[in-house]
């Protein structure tokens, strides 16, 4: 029986069908109501306990999976958050494959609630419409570990291959995962050197077939404060003299962004696009254009109408977003007052291969050098992730998307580049880089991750679960399939 055989595609898909409605399911809908949000967002979450309920049910639900030679556990290290590792030995034909291992990839932390959810939905409350699956953190990540141990199970139940496996599902990707490289120094041993890697933390363009995110960008942020007064006057008074911490944060912005266009102003956060990765940007726009899958309101117009431009301002080209405000009072309670302070949370995804250190530090300079006015400006808090550029897919690789893409989906795998981080990448990229990596995911059209009314495409999830199956075996016989 080969990969391809319809009766073995119909063996695994019966299995994913079945245990995501009896087992996946009902258990991802108990670990939405959780509000496990990320350490950025909870610094007291030991004390919470809300990430370790979350581990806790997570951990029971593998535990209790029908593999081969499982091993569960969570490794915690002072300080920081848990990481649930699940190792699985080789089975079938990987067993003479000695010590190869794949590694699986997943987070469990989530993103804080956001308003703005709709009526009879919210962060904490699973909901099931039609094909989706409503709440937090169902799509982004909460998905990932079932997905990943019910495709090793549905390989083995079904006769497949698979060489070592290794699951890690971390508790900080939220937070630009600062906890990661420590678990990964401590656990490295234990990883190996892995020749496929297997992400589940990025997204599609549609739910017609597999895809492969083929980069992702990288991060700086940082909060911009600014202060000129001990305390607020009268704006009767000091308007006029005193320039406002409002337009002095304006001031400099505008040497980091052209506020007409949107174009970052700094060469270190710039790059040469790889021509392939722009030959693949025109390739996809030809049947996906970014601004279609975004709810803009009525008359309001994306910064290009081009669909490559559209794709490569999303993810080959940097851009700024102003993500909180502070030291501005609500509408109600603004009254005719000369503010002491404006402070912003500045957010700026950079290209893939963008040196995210070196553009941190051209951001700090262009934003505290020189204030105006003599103001008191400060840039703290800062954080960077690299992005990620992945290597060129092995032929056989190719082949197994290809082929695994049309089993589940029933069509071929697509490439394409995503806007978001996933710091992970990079840390594994540099520790292997002789890996293959699938990067890929549920987070479809609409599916608003971080923001309101988020879901989880069922029928897309479960058909990713068993095309990671194939890939698995697809792995094992990848030296076959090159011969062949």
């Amino acid at each position: 029986m080969t990969t391809g055989s319809t009766a073995l595609n119909e063996s695994i898909r019966d299995h994913v069908e079945r245990e995501w409605s009896a087992s996946v399911l009902p258990t991802l809908m108990d670990y939405i109501r959780i509000p496990c949000v990320s350490v950025a967002y909870d610094p007291a979450w030991a004390e919470h306990g809300h990430l370790t309920a979350a581990v806790e049910m997570v951990t029971a639900w593998c535990r209790a999976r029908d593999i081969a030679g499982l091993r569960v556990e969570v490794t915690e290290l002072p300080g920081r958050t848990p990481m649930i590792v699940i190792e699985v030995p080789a089975f079938g034909d990987g067993r003479a494959q000695g010590d190869d291992t794949v590694l699986l990839y997943g987070h469990i932390d989530k993103q804080p609630e956001m308003t703005g959810w709709r009526d009879g939905l919210g962060p904490w409350t699973p909901v099931i419409e039609g094909d989706r699956l409503y709440g937090r953190g169902g799509a982004d990540d909460g998905y990932a570990a079932f997905a990943s141990l019910l495709a090793i199970e549905s390989a083995q139940r079904a006769g497949l291959s698979h060489v070592r496996c290794v699951v890690l599902i971390e508790a900080s990707e939220e937070s630009g995962s600062p906890d990661l490289p420590a678990h990964l120094e401590a656990l490295l041993p234990r990883i190996g050197r892995p020749s496929l890697v297997l992400c589940l933390d990025s997204g599609c363009i549609d739910d017609r077939r597999l895809w492969a995110t083929t980069s992702l960008r990288g991060l700086i942020s940082g909060v911009l404060r600014v202060d000129v007064l001990d305390h607020g006057v009268h704006s009767g008074q000091g308007s006029g003299v005193v320039a406002s911490t409002f337009r002095i944060v304006r001031q400099l912005l505008d040497r980091v962004e052209d506020s007409a266009t949107g174009t970052i102003l700094l060469p270190e956060l710039h790059v040469d696009i790889p021509p392939d990765r722009a030959a693949q940007a025109a390739r996809t726009a030809t049947h996906h254009i970014v601004a279609d899958q975004l709810p803009l309101l009525d008359g309001v117009r994306p910064v290009t109408d081009d669909a490559t431009e559209q794709l490569l301002n999303q993810t080959w080209r940097p851009a700024l977003s102003v993500v909180g405000v502070d030291g501005i009072p609500s509408l109600d309670m603004g009254g005719n007052v000369l503010r002491p302070t404006t402070a912003v949370s500045l957010s700026i995804r950079i290209p893939p291969t963008c040196d995210s250190t070196a553009a941190l530090a051209a951001l700090e300079r262009a934003l505290t050098d020189d204030p105006p006015y003599g103001a008191r400006v400060t840039f703290t808090r800062t954080k960077h992730a690299d992005g990620w550029n992945a290597p060129s897919f092995a032929p056989w690789l190719e082949d197994a998307l290809r082929d695994a893409s049309r089993a589940t989906f029933g069509d071929e795998a697509g490439a394409f580049g995503e806007g978001g981080t996933i710091p992970f990448m990079g840390m594994l990229s540099a520790m292997f880089p002789d890996a293959q990596f699938v990067i890929t995911g549920a987070l479809g059209p609409g599916s608003n991750a971080h923001g309101p009314d988020e879901f989880l495409h069922l029928p897309t999830a479960r058909r990713l679960t068993s095309t990671l199956a194939l890939l698995l075996d697809a792995h094992v016989h990848r030296a076959a399939s090159r011969a062949s």
